[in-house]
Parts: structure tokens; C-alpha cells; sequence
């Protein structure tokens, strides 16, 4: 086990769809740890970790927070993260550093799209995972729903560990089904049965437990504890709790929880230096602040460290532990732990720091399925709203910004328009600059229509030479880029080859119509160089070249962004629903009536249905239920027609683009 100065460690998310109650939930972990002096609310603007002036206008989470609090002689590393879709990503790059997950649940409106998406991350990356079941003290609280709807939705391995015996305004709090040392169980009826639905599912992970418990027909705590525990910590079982957090009812139980079910951190503070910047903040006074997870070796102050990403070093001049909005400065950051880094202008979201051994891979969550432009007020701000942006694409790489100095435009990527929104309000309030968006438009995708191949000869104008020719062929949907090369070194060194490795997703970002290429295998078959006019300069010009030649001679289709959708509604408007499904180019299973409501499920573009979920509440009476999910890009039929206009010089302009590139290269 992981020890901070004698002290075990834990580095637990709190996840959930918006509006189930995590950041209510972090507020009074804070408070009943000792950590604030007060509860902050997030109606009112004041919760520590909605920190940033757009959440505490808008009531809620944008960014993810990072905090630390003591329960019972062990510190937690707590992560409050978005609930809103639009900022998916912050939660994808939490779930990289966590060793264990708090899954927050609403009573009233039960497992809702996010919390899917969340739990299918959290079990492909096996991280240990507390269900909590919030709002129980709300009028229409169905715990024994929500529990089924988990069951049904999420995993048959959700266990309870407590039992509910009032609801709504009479939720006066849960029973414990085990003894923990500080509160009893009850002899009630329906309590025993629940005690019972826990030994058997506790039982079945152990085959002597098992046997002993069918022959005394008995589990006792001392048995059943130690069990419970282990399979927990392992994601064997998913412990269920209840409460009510904006009233304060089940927080200590879920705190308790905390610190006895799920795991502490590995890593070796002796060992080889392994770690990740996970978030970015920029401080007034000292620059930009690097979330660190350290999974080996230590960091102290004034040490100077490789970024392996970026294979630079730079000093660290502080290392600060962050609690609410307090910070101290620690000055070391061992092995297990996490801490913000003071001092690395340069770093960037996803840079390993020492070793790349020991960081686990990243599970994406987020694709932004939508692409605006950005105006400013006036010709004085342009450089300050580039500015700005590339400083926010640095905390948001899936912003992916990108700037067209020669068109002076400016192009974002962003998953919906509440990010939209909340880019406008923070350019405002964080930088003082008045800046407008488009409205967004879908990000097509292009893929190669048949397999073909590309070939460049580039020997003019002197001193250059580099031949290539591709293989490219299409892949299955969803497969993204395969590159490889099959040529050996003595045909084209190795330090060309890695060249032109690094410039061919460069050269795939606008294919033919202007959009990205994807789902596609490419192979490098013959290649050349000449031992006294190549320079590896040469092969940033020449694979864009030989690229584009390939996707000419195969020509390209169109791809959609599509989501997978689930439709509760009342059984009276299913007509009208489907007619309006199939009218946006909608596929759906055979829906199934269930208590006359009428559940749909299917495949719908982006493109038709952008105010679809705006126009769901006048064609139901505000009766209507609508989760979806990314579900790929797919083919677009033959009479959809999306076109992008080309940025900068297109590579088969030949002429222009061996100008325009070292033009750019010299300028660098």
C-alpha cells in the first residue's frame, strides 16, 4: 500500500451526467473533512471546485477540479469532473489518472446517456467503482428503479451495502447491511433480505466462503467484511449507497466508503521517474501549473525534468498540494501521488514525464463532432484572440485550433453549443475579449473509395530529391490510420522514413472535399533518397505530394458523424416520432411498449438532428425521453454532398505548394 508520510493515499473521480450532484457532492466531502470552513452551493455561485466565473454563472462544471481532503487518518486526491457531454473530454483525461471512481446517480432520473458512457470507461479500464445513488429526498426518488435500471443498463454486479426505508421528504438517511465499527444494522424485514441479496453476491467470490456459507446458511461481518473488500478494490463488485448530498445525508457513509473499498496507488517512489500532466491552469503570478499524476519515482523543487513528449527538459520551481482553492507548497511529489507543478512554460495535456513506462493508455470518450468559426470585435484584439485561444487549446487540446494567418481566420473544433456558449463567456471574463462563433457546422469525414497508390518524384528545383510511392487501401469504419513501411533502410535511411511517419496524419487532415481521411491503411513501398541533395527537409514537401496523388487516383466518399439515440415516449405520439425519425434519415429497431410508453432505439445523423432534442418537448408535451451516444462516422448516401473549402496550398498544386512549404520552412 502507498504511503504519503505514513499516511495511505487514495486518487478517486467523482463522475456522473449533469445535474446528479457531484459537485454538491465534493462541496460537503470538503466541508465534513475539515477542508472549507463552509458549504458553498452550486446554485449560488460558491462551490470550491466551480471555481472558473462562466461555472459559477451557470451553475456548473466546465473543467475538471482537483482538490485533496483527510477522512480517517487517510488523504484522497478527489477529481470533480463535468457532467455535461460538451466537456467530455475533461472527464476522458481524469479517467487516465484515477485508481479508483465515484459514479454519482440521480434517485429521480436514474441512469441517464453520460453515466453509460462513464461506466462502459471506467469497466475498459478497470477502475474500482462506488455507485452512488443521490437525491433521495426528491419528490419521484424510485431507488428500487434506479437500482434495476443499473442492473439492466450498467452491470448485475452492483451490490448495495446499505438499505432504504423512507424516501422523498421522509429520506431521512440509509441502514448499513454490514458493521463497520461506527453503526449497527436493523433486524427489519425487508433489511435482512437485502443483508441476505449481499452475502450471496459476496459468497460467490470465494468458493470456501460459498460452501460454508451454504451449510451455516450464515455470513457473519467478520467474514463477509474482508471479502467485500477485496473484491471492490478489485472490480469484482460494485457497492451501491445512498444518500442525499445536498442535505449532507450519506456523505460521511459514502466517505467512509471511500477510504475502505477501493484501492490505494502503486508505485515505487525509488524507482525510475514515470508520470503524466493531466490538466493545465495558468496561475497570475506564476504562469502555467502542470497536474501531475506520478506513477514512479519523485519530483522536487529546482529539479529539472525530460518531458519524454516533447524530449525537452525543464526546472520545476514549485510543487503545490491544492485543497478547495487553498494551496501549499510541499516541494516533493512521490510515487502514487498527485500534485500541481509550478515552472513548465512548455508543457502540454497528455506529456509523459520521465518514463513512459507505467502510464496506462488513455480511453477516449470524446470526438467533437462539430467545427465554428471565431470573429473578434475588431482588428486591434485579432492577435489577442489568437492569442487566447491557443492558450485555451493548450487546457483543451480537442479544441484543436486552428489558425489561417493567411485568410486571418480562426476554426475550433467543439463537441456542442453549450461549449460554445461557454468559450464566449470565458473569452469575456478571463480575457477581456469580446469574440463571436458561427454557427457550428458538422466535421465530415472523407475515406478512400478503392485501394490505388500515390507516387511522388520530387528532384526539382535543386539541391532536392525524394521518390515515394504509397499503398493505400480502405479500411473497415472506425479503424482510423494504419501506416506502415515495408521498405528497408539501405532504399531509404531510417531517419527519412521516420520523416515521413510523422508527416503522413499531417497530410491526411484534408482529403479531396477538405475534410479529415480516416478509416484507411497505407503503406510506404518503395522510396529514395540521394546521398548528396536530400536533406530530410525534402519529405515534408514530398509525402503531402504523394498522398494526395494516391487519393486522386482513388477518389474519396463522404463519412457522417452519427449517434446512437434511445426514445421513451408516450405511446400516443410514436407516429409522429417515427415519421419525423425517418424524415431525418433515422434507422431504428422495432420499437417495444412498455407501460404505454413506447421505447425507440436506433441511428441518427448529426447533421438532420442538431435541434432534435429541442423539438423532442413540443412533439411529446414535454413527455419525451432522449439519450444518445457517439456512434461512429458511417457512409453518406450517394445525394449528400459536404465540401470544405481547402486551407492554405493544396499539395496537388505542385508549383505553389514546393514554394509555399519551404517558404514556411525558412521562416521557421
Amino acid at each position: 500500500m502507498y504511503k504519503q508520510q505514513g499516511r495511505p493515499l487514495r486518487n478517486v473521480g467523482i463522475f456522473a451526467h449533469v445535474d446528479a450532484g457531484k459537485t454538491t457532492t465534493t462541496e460537503q466531502i470538503l466541508f465534513r473533512s475539515g477542508s472549507i470552513r463552509s458549504l458553498g452551493s452550486v446554485d449560488d455561485g460558491t462551490a470550491q471546485t466551480d471555481w472558473l466565473d462562466v461555472e459559477r454563472t451557470r451553475g456548473i462544471s466546465v473543467r475538471a477540479a482537483v482538490t485533496r481532503y483527510s477522512w480517517r487518518d487517510t488523504e484522497v486526491n478527489l477529481v470533480d469532473t463535468p457532467g455535461h457531454v460538451d466537456f467530455l473530454s475533461e472527464v476522458e483525461r481524469s479517467l487516465r489518472v484515477m485508481d479508483g471512481a465515484v459514479l454519482i446517480v440521480s434517485a429521480v432520473e436514474g441512469v441517464q446517456a453520460q453515466t453509460e458512457v462513464i461506466w462502459q470507461a471506467l469497466r475498459d479500464l478497470n477502475i474500482p467503482t462506488l455507485l452512488y445513488i443521490n437525491k433521495l429526498d426528491r419528490i419521484g426518488a424510485a431507488p428500487m428503479r434506479v437500482l434495476s435500471e443499473i442492473h439492466r443498463l450498467l452491470t448485475d454486479r452492483a451490490v448495495p451495502i446499505q438499505a432504504v426505508t423512507n424516501i422523498e421528504a421522509d429520506f431521512d438517511g440509509s441502514i448499513d447491511l454490514v458493521e463497520w465499527g461506527h453503526s449497527g444494522t436493523s433486524n427489519l424485514p425487508s433489511v435482512r433480505e437485502d443483508r441476505e441479496r449481499l452475502a450471496d453476491a459476496v459468497a460467490l467470490q470465494d468458493d470456501a466462503l460459498m460452501e460454508r456459507y451454504l451449510e451455516t446458511g450464515e455470513l457473519p461481518d467478520a467474514e463477509l467484511v474482508p471479502t467485500l473488500i477485496d473484491a471492490a478494490a478489485s472490480g469484482k463488485l460494485f457497492p451501491v449507497l445512498y444518500g442525499a448530498s445536498n442535505r449532507g445525508i450519506g456523505v460521511d457513509k459514502l466517505m467512509d466508503a471511500i477510504v475502505t473499498l477501493l484501492p490505494s496507488p502503486a508505485g515505487d517512489p525509488e524507482g525510475r521517474l514515470s508520470g503524466i500532466v493531466f490538466k493545465l491552469d495558468k496561475d497570475p503570478a506564476m504562469g502555467r501549473v502542470s497536474y501531475v499524476r506520478l506513477y514512479g519515482g519523485m519530483l522536487r523543487n529546482r529539479d529539472s525534468v525530460r518531458n519524454a513528449t516533447q524530449d525537452i527538459e525543464e526546472k520545476i520551481t514549485q510543487i503545490r498540494k491544492v485543497e478547495g482553492q487553498r494551496s501549499e507548497d510541499v516541494g516533493v511529489l512521490s510515487a502514487g501521488d498527485i500534485a500541481a507543478v509550478y515552472g513548465w512554460s512548455r508543457a502540454r495535456i497528455g506529456d509523459v514525464i520521465g518514463s513512459p513506462e507505467g502510464v496506462p493508455g488513455e480511453r477516449r470518450l470524446a470526438e467533437p463532432l462539430l467545427t465554428v468559426q471565431a470573429h473578434w470585435q475588431n482588428e486591434a484584439e485579432y492577435a489577442a484572440v489568437v492569442a487566447a485561444f491557443q492558450e485555451l487549446a493548450d487546457e483543451d487540446p480537442q479544441l484543436d485550433v486552428q489558425w489561417l494567418p493567411e485568410d486571418r481566420e480562426l476554426h475550433l473544433k467543439v463537441m456542442g453549443p453549450i461549449q460554445v456558449e461557454v468559450l464566449g463567456q470565458m473569452m469575456a471574463s478571463r480575457f477581456g475579449l469580446n469574440v463571436t462563433f458561427d454557427e457550428p457546422s458538422v466535421i465530415y469525414k472523407e475515406t478512400p473509395i478503392a485501394p490505388s497508390e500515390g507516387f511522388v518524384a520530387y528532384t526539382m528545383p535543386k539541391p532536392c530529391w525524394a521518390i515515394l510511392r504509397f499503398k493505400i487501401e480502405p479500411m473497415p469504419r472506425g479503424s482510423g490510420l494504419s501506416y506502415s513501411s515495408i521498405l528497408r533502410t539501405e532504399r531509404l535511411l531510417e531517419c527519412y522514413q521516420n520523416e515521413v511517419a510523422r508527416r503522413v496524419p499531417e497530410a491526411l487532415e484534408q482529403g479531396l472535399k477538405g475534410w479529415p481521411v480516416t478509416d484507411l491503411k497505407i503503406t510506404l513501398v518503395e522510396g529514395e533518397h540521394h546521398v548528396w541533395h536530400t536533406h530530410p527537409l525534402d519529405f515534408v514537401v514530398a509525402t503531402p505530394m504523394g498522398i494526395m496523388d494516391g487519393l486522386v487516383n482513388t477518389g474519396t466518399k463522404l463519412l457522417e458523424p452519427m449517434l446512437h439515440y434511445r426514445l421513451s415516449i408516450p405511446e400516443e405520439f410514436g407516429g409522429r416520432i417515427m415519421s419525423e425519425l425517418v424524415f431525418m434519415r433515422g434507422t431504428f429497431d422495432t420499437p417495444v411498449v412498455r407501460n404505454e410508453r413506447m421505447e425507440i432505439e436506433g441511428m441518427l445523423p448529426v447533421a438532420t438532428s442538431l435541434d432534435f432534442p429541442a423539438r423532442l418537448g413540443s412533439l411529446t408535451k414535454g413527455r419525451g425521453m432522449l439519450k444518445t451516444l457517439f456512434g461512429g462516422y458511417q457512409d453518406c448516401p450517394p445525394d449528400v454532398e459536404a465540401t470544405r473549402g481547402r486551407r492554405g496550398v493544396n499539395p496537388l498544386d505542385t508549383s505553389k505548394w514546393i514554394l509555399a512549404t519551404r517558404n514556411a520552412l525558412s521562416s521557421e
